[in-house]
């Protein structure tokens, strides 16, 4: 590849692809560095789209979060156009159950629409749940995307807008003073004028950015054939350390653990066991579920917590990177505001708070 390209993304997970298919829409030529062998970050997720049921504090990453929210529906609808594939988008809400042992203080954020259900309206609301929850948080603006069909979508779309997808591995960014010069690659020396890191868990592997991997394991069950309805829960379930993601054709989600494993892989019986315990406690109707698959993936962290979004210390690299667990959902916002930036030269306010110079050791 050689300088024509506009913009390389190093990087084919669903933050680089969405900010590829962002910037071909609006007149880029992009092309993308993409590895197969890695065990993909879109796997170590449940597709929740949940800043409240987070309960994210209010601050830039809630504005940005809920901003990104808002966006989905449109976003999906787009990338669903393009290519005749469906995302799975479902605006769901989400349920944060609460148990006898937890404090149903830690109410929700005062502006953003959210109501306390009590002990019977909890179970009018979703029924079949636990005996410890004594109540629970509903928040209907909440939502979910199959995340495994949106990183197929992004795919499709990629093919669709005939962006170029190179096969292969960073291996080193070849720096000089202020600028990147190119890329090394498994598939050869990869040359544009712009350049962006959106590698995730291994970023650090390319360039001192502060980001490390998280180890989420996962594990999915199914409602047995023989029930009357498809799908009994209706809602997404938001515990304390631990969801239960329904999806409409049946299956449902169970997830995650967060673990400081480095990239050790695989799945572990504590990690499985500790989420099925957790699962059964707010829906003791999973026990009887016949299990689908287990898997695992790596998250992308930080020590804030935060995503590293923005400029960096090369005039010519952007950064998109450390979205930890918030990848899915903040995907449509880290494509609108990155390809502004890379593309229109607009710096929204809003990326300050993610640039890399909060980690001055970095």
């Amino acid at each position: 590849m050689n300088s024509s390209q506009d913009i390389l993304i190093v990087g084919g997970g669903i933050i680089g692809l969405s900010l590829a298919v962002e910037l071909k829409l609006q007149g880029a030529s992009v092309a993308v560095l993409a590895t197969n062998s890695k065990q993909p970050t879109a796997r170590a997720a449940a597709g929740m789209l949940a800043p409240q049921a987070e309960r994210i504090p209010p601050s830039p990453m809630l504005d940005l979060c809920l901003q990104s929210r808002a966006l989905y529906a449109a976003w999906v609808e787009r990338l669903e156009e393009i290519t005749g594939l469906k995302t799975g988008y479902w605006r769901s809400g989400i349920l944060a159950p609460v148990c006898q042992n937890e404090s149903q203080k830690q109410q929700s954020l005062s502006n953003l629409n959210s109501q306390w259900l009590d002990r019977d309206a909890v179970r009018q609301h979703q029924p079949g749940l636990g005996e410890e929850v004594i109540g629970g948080w509903w928040y209907p603006d909440d939502a979910q995307v199959d995340n495994r069909a949106l990183f197929r979508t992004l795919q499709a779309a990629t093919k669709e807008l005939q962006i170029d997808i190179i096969q292969g591995c960073a291996e080193k960014i070849i720096r000089q003073e202020n600028l990147v010069l190119g890329v090394e690659t498994t598939a050869g020396k990869l040359q544009a004028d712009r350049y962006v890191l959106a590698t995730g868990a291994w970023s650090e592997q390319l360039l001192n950015v502060p980001v490390f991997p998280k180890k989420g394991q996962m594990l999915s069950v199914c409602v047995p054939e023989n029930r009357q309805v498809i799908q009994p829960l209706q809602t997404v379930l938001f515990g304390t350390g631990i969801y239960i993601v329904p999806r409409q054709d049946g299956r449902i989600i169970i997830g995650a653990t967060s673990e400081n494993v480095d990239f050790t892989p695989g799945n572990t019986p504590g990690g499985i066991q500790s989420l099925l315990a957790g699962a059964m406690q707010l829906y003791p109707e999973l026990q009887n579920y016949p299990i689908l698959e287990f898997w695992w993936g790596f998250r992308p962290a930080t020590t804030d917590e935060l995503p590293i979004l923005g400029a960096s210390a090369w005039e010519n690299l952007t950064l998109a990177t450390g979205h930890y667990r918030n990848g899915i959902l903040l995907a449509p916002v880290t494509a609108k505001l990155l390809a502004d930036l890379i593309w229109n030269q607009k710096l929204d306010p809003l990326l300050a708070a993610f640039h890399y110079s909060r980690f001055p050791e970095h």
